[in-house]
């Protein structure tokens, strides 16, 4: 049975329902571009722009170029923005990939969760509907692991960021918890058949290579000490927090005391007065200082410290659980 044939409006609705993203695919000559940037300018923190197409549900990332080094200034970062754009004008002259698809940023010990990274993601979802960050962490890679993650907001924390709204009756009603302020999306690193084939007769015929001894090193303690003062830190960032609403919440139960004792000695009052043959009074009086609501304080810096001690824990249990695991292999060899 033939399909009936469907109007131009119905084929529009359906090319806007975008499928979700599922995977970035990332060249290996982009990664490697990356890993250059980031770690030439180490431990100083650097971005760069990613450029490549939005596939169904692959972002491919074909491209990337850095950013310069900048101070904070209006003409400096006015100069910025026309490096960006004179950078993709060469690249669209050459026939290169120039679609925007996000940035990538370089990080410390994994310390990238912060307002600013979220602002940065708001302002590129103005103009791009789908778009990813990379972050790679140099001080991480050096324990032999390619620290590269890709990350992006999910959808119900950008509605709640859009209208500024982060009290906790708002967090309740979308079920949001600190987990669920960042997505990763897994990475795929695709070469061509040239490029795989070239790094074949690149490869050396030795079955062990200098990154295989790389990842033997037992010196652990620097990349250790460095995550537990970060996570020292933000225990205290999280500490004032928590006290931020320890005082919200005398000052709302003291209010809610003040309006009681209000109300009573109102409603007391409009006895009297219904007694003696009197109107009675209004109970609620909004020019009465007890009754102006106070604000409660955002819960976006407790998620986002949340969200980084939980990171910085992740990190010293692996970095402790393959440190125990090359202490037994050693321990191993040197028996036998």
């Amino acid at each position: 049975m033939a399909q009936p044939a469907r109007s131009f409006l119905q084929v529009a609705v359906t090319e806007e329902v975008a499928s979700p993203l599922r995977v970035v695919q990332i060249e290996g000559l982009a990664i490697l571009k990356i890993i250059k940037h980031c770690k030439e300018f180490s431990p100083a923190l650097v971005t760069g722009q990613l450029l490549g197409l939005d596939v169904g549900s692959v972002l491919e990332v074909t491209n990337c170029f850095p950013f310069p080094i900048r101070d904070e200034d209006e003409e400096i970062e006015a100069e910025g923005a026309n490096y960006q754009l004179e950078m993709m004008r060469c690249l669209r002259e050459v026939n290169v990939d120039n679609n925007t698809v996000g940035w990538y940023q370089s990080t410390l010990l994994g310390s990238f969760q912060t307002v600013e990274l979220i602002e940065t993601f708001m302002n590129y979802q103005e103009n791009i509907k789908r778009c990813v960050c990379i972050i790679y962490d140099p001080s991480k890679s050096n324990q032999g692991v390619l620290a590269l993650k890709a990350l992006k907001l999910s959808d119900s924390f950008m509605e709640l960021y859009r209208n500024n709204n982060f009290t906790g009756e708002k967090l309740r009603e979308k079920n949001l918890s600190w987990v669920d302020i960042f997505e990763e999306i897994p990475i795929k690193v695709s070469n061509s058949a040239l490029i795989s084939a070239f790094m074949t007769e690149l490869e050396a015929e030795a079955p062990v290579t200098q990154c295989d001894y790389d990842r033997l090193q037992l010196s652990t303690n620097p990349f250790m000490e460095r995550n537990v003062e970060f996570l020292i830190e933000c225990m205290d960032d999280l500490s004032m927090e928590q006290q931020k609403f320890q005082y919200y919440y005398r000052n709302l139960s003291r209010q809610q005391a003040q309006q009681q004792s209000w109300l009573q000695k109102k409603r007391a009052e409009n006895m009297t007065r219904k007694a003696a043959g009197e109107e009675p009074l209004p109970e609620e009086d909004p020019s009465n200082p007890i009754f102006k609501p106070i604000p409660e304080p955002p819960r976006l810096d407790s998620f986002l410290i949340t969200n980084q001690i939980s990171n910085y824990c992740n990190q010293i249990n692996g970095v402790a659980g393959q440190s125990f695991s090359k202490l037994y292999l050693m321990k191993a060899l040197h028996e036998n």
